[in-house]
């Protein structure tokens, strides 16, 4: 009986012990600190997924794109009528065209020049205002006017309609300081601008480009300086325009010479390019020569037999 109630005491010492270790180990082990996932929905699709500490607020970012801004372009273009492109029976149209329209419009917001889609063009477009006219997409390359005479140039775009299914019609204001000292005091130069796209049905790209301008709000002064730096700028091209056309004319006329020299004539007479005589005289002197030939075997033959 003494020896089971010795037992007894020993194990319940050695549980309370136990016990008081546990608790005290367990106060020092520090709690585990939750993390959660946060996803930020933009509007192109872009996210950014960060993994935040919940107890002392650190971040950790992994942002793999970021947020591309919904421009004033794309604004615009949304709210157009495109009109119906298909029916139930044919297409009028190609969806490209669309596109088309949104780059376009991005181009004039940005005042592109070196850097334009040049996709959205046929190779052969043709341009027209009142001063100049040109043909070919690689012309889009130069400089604009209005980066060279105006400092600081701004755009607003009015109106964008597609007057069918492959007319495109922007209307948009360009207003800017004149870079003359002169027509700077006169104030701003405001420059309304109407272009016409005429659009490939197929292919959505541009095949005429037509702009008409109106000047009614600006001062005399920015008009004259507008007028004068245009004709200045016009001349300027055509100079670029005649320059790149004897480039051209060199090159192919290079080209021509190589392909001479790779593929020579095979036939190799030199009398090609002579024109032959076969007159009624030719015709005689063969027969007569002829006839001396066969004179001459009888008197050998003659002479021999």
């Amino acid at each position: 009986m003494n020896l089971t109630t010795a037992l007894s005491s020993s194990l319940a010492a050695s549980s309370l012990s136990s016990a008081a270790f546990h608790r005290n180990n367990t106060s020092k082990i520090r709690p585990c600190t939750p993390f959660s996932f946060r996803h930020r929905h933009y509007y192109n699709h872009s996210s950014s997924l960060r993994v935040i500490n919940d107890a002392d607020r650190t971040e950790l970012s992994s942002d793999a794109k970021t947020e591309t801004p919904y421009s004033e372009a794309d604004k615009i273009v949304d709210s157009m009528n495109f009109g119906e492109l298909c029916n139930e029976f044919e297409c009028n149209s190609s969806p490209s065209i669309e596109s088309t329209a949104r780059q376009l419009a991005r181009d004039i917001f940005e005042l592109r020049s070196g850097n334009r889609a040049l996709g959205t063009y046929a190779v052969s477009v043709t341009y027209k205002d009142p001063i100049r006219s040109f043909t070919g997409r690689e012309k889009y390359k130069r400089p604009l006017w209005a980066t060279i005479a105006l400092d600081n140039p701004s755009v607003t775009v009015q109106e964008m309609t597609m007057l069918s299914t492959s007319v495109l019609r922007i209307k948009w204001t360009i207003i800017g300081k004149p870079k003359s000292v002169l027509a700077g005091v006169g104030g701003d130069l405001i420059l309304r601008v109407t272009s016409k796209f005429t659009l490939n049905q197929i292919s959505g790209q541009v095949i005429q480009h037509e702009e008409l301008w109106d000047l009614s709000a600006s001062s005399a002064s920015a008009q004259a300086f507008f007028w004068t730096s245009r004709v200045l700028f016009a001349a300027v091209e055509s100079v670029k325009d005649l320059a790149d056309s004897a480039k051209n004319l060199s090159a192919n006329f290079s080209t021509k010479k190589e392909n001479m020299d790779i593929y020579p004539d095979p036939s190799g007479d030199p009398t090609k390019f002579f024109q032959k005589d076969d007159s009624f005289q030719q015709d005689i002197y063969q027969i007569a020569l002829l006839l001396a030939v066969i004179y001459f075997v009888v008197q050998v033959l003659r002479i021999t037999l």
